[in-house]
């Protein structure tokens, strides 16, 4: 059933909605709830073809339907209209407004219903793409402060990477914050690029989403196998690459590639003078789970993120 989390007036007689696909099955369930969100940002659409595939899977096996599924595939959809990272018309990131205020302005007011309409879920998903510039693979970022009730939920959920961050690079403004100090666990997924869908992504998200439904009595279907991921708490494992003059940026190697210290991860090239700029070699052993995407580059531009010392591919 679709249902409006929350309506406002715009000028010319216009609205603005943002709305879920509630599915639980005809007695009401059994009280436990996943949220599937997206579309925070938008021009980041990884998570669309996920909110596709659930809610596809779902409705073709509502007798295996326990407990309740929400899934919020918009809740910047005049951002998703435009390809926009943030709210047209006001150039505001939606991600730095929450939890809102209901007395506030209409952005705020739309950030306070969005998450009081979460609140409560036995696990949320807050599903993001990186943007146009690097591919990411499927990952989960936690903040320090809630990662003893998060990662053993981000353990099976079939990603590749779990990136603990440290407190003080904790944005207080995001949604998964808000609900995550306020008792609501939410994961943050990152995976693939912007403006764009990488299905083989999206099914291995879909896999590990339909295996914690299993895991909190929200499924009595079929379950998924799922991989299990490296996890770095420390920043120190991780390296970024970035480039050190400008020009075009031509990588030898994909993310998730596994590397030797020396080995050749791209070049930045001069189209004009048809000469090398600089040639980007692996600083050390490590796996590349972040790879530069878009080629024009200035200098600092970031080429690559690198975790140290795995040999391992997932």
């Amino acid at each position: 059933m679709i249902e409006t989390v929350v309506k406002v007036d715009l000028p010319v007689d216009e609205t603005l909605q943002i709305r879920k696909m509630r599915l639980q099955p005809e007695n009401g369930g059994n009280g436990r709830r996943i949220s599937i969100v997206t579309g925070i940002h938008g021009d980041e659409l990884e998570g669309q073809y996920v909110c596709y595939k659930l809610s596809d899977y779902i409705r073709k096996n509502m007798k295996y339907l326990a407990g309740t599924v929400d899934i919020y595939p918009a809740l910047n959809p005049f951002g998703i209209d435009s390809i926009t990272r943030g709210i047209p018309a006001f150039d505001l990131d939606m991600n730095r407004i929450f939890p809102g205020n209901t007395e506030g302005d209409m952005n705020e007011y739309l950030a306070a219903q969005i998450v009081r309409d979460a609140a409560g879920s036995n696990l949320v998903f807050d599903i993001h793409a990186s943007n146009i510039f690097l591919t990411e693979v499927p990952q989960i970022r936690i903040n320090e402060l809630h990662k003893d009730s998060l990662v053993p939920y981000a353990e099976e959920a079939n990603v590749d990477f779990i990136w603990i961050h440290g407190a003080s690079t904790v944005l207080e403004s995001t949604f998964a914050h808000s609900l995550n100090a306020a008792g609501t666990p939410t994961l943050v997924v990152e995976m693939g690029v912007g403006m764009r869908i990488t299905q083989e992504y999206g099914d291995q998200l879909f896999a590990g989403i339909v295996h914690l439904m299993k895991r909190l009595g929200i499924w009595k279907g079929e379950d998924f196998d799922v991989r299990t991921p490296i996890v770095s708490a420390d920043n120190e494992d991780v390296g970024f690459l970035n480039a050190s003059t400008s020009g075009i940026f031509l990588k030898n190697v994909e993310h998730g590639a596994v590397l030797k210290k020396g080995d050749l991860i791209g070049r930045i090239v001069n189209p004009l003078t048809g000469t090398v700029a600089d040639e980007i070699t692996s600083p050390a052993d490590g796996w590349l789970f972040t790879i530069r995407e878009y080629p024009v580059v200035s200098e600092g531009s970031l080429l690559g993120r690198i975790l140290y010392g795995k040999e391992n591919s997932v």
